[in-house]
């Protein structure tokens, strides 16, 4: 059986109760901080509230300044990224891919060197990825052309049974004649 003196679970729904209790009708309440009339600005930073930077300001993580991206991170992110997605479309942006693998890898090894003052290092690494899986493909675009047009040529090289027939009624023909 359950425990008449035990209280029923809280409803989660129910409103919560206040942190001061509500003084009894017709008493004044305690004085509290005081608000501004209607209509009026709290002064900035002041009041009863945590003051926020203004809409539109920098607000650095953990309490750290921000650090500036080196110049080549995002430029190589963006190369490598289009010659990946570029070079599935027509082949052309491929070319590309070398360029920010080499760029990614400057701005990688300056960023790790600067001693933490320079930032963009996920970028500059992103570009340098994507660079190397680029180039991987361009080469293997570049070795299947090669070797589509080493069968071609090898193909044509070859006596075809053709020639061979040709050769062959040729020469029955001016026997006969």
């Amino acid at each position: 059986m359950s425990d008449p003196t035990q209280q029923p679970p809280s409803d989660p729904y129910r409103p919560q109760e206040p942190y001061q209790p509500q003084p009894p009708h017709g008493q004044q309440p305690p004085p509290g901080p005081q608000q501004p009339p209607y209509g009026q600005q709290p002064p900035y930073g002041g009041g009863p509230y945590q003051s926020y930077p203004p809409y539109g300001a920098p607000q650095p993580m953990f309490d750290q300044p921000l650090k500036p991206n080196h110049p080549q991170a995002t430029t190589s992110m963006v190369m490598g990224i289009i010659s990946l997605v570029g070079g599935m479309m027509c082949l052309l942006p491929i070319f590309l891919a070398p360029a920010a693998w080499i760029m990614g890898r400057k701005a990688v090894r300056e960023i790790d060197a600067s001693g933490g003052q320079l930032g963009g290092r996920g970028e500059a690494q992103t570009g340098f990825v994507t660079g190397i899986i680029g180039t991987i493909l361009l080469v293997l675009a570049i070795l299947a052309i090669v070797a589509i047009i080493v069968i071609a040529i090898a193909a044509s090289d070859s006596g075809s049974d053709y020639d061979y027939y040709y050769d062959s009624l040729s020469q029955i023909v001016t026997q006969r004649g």
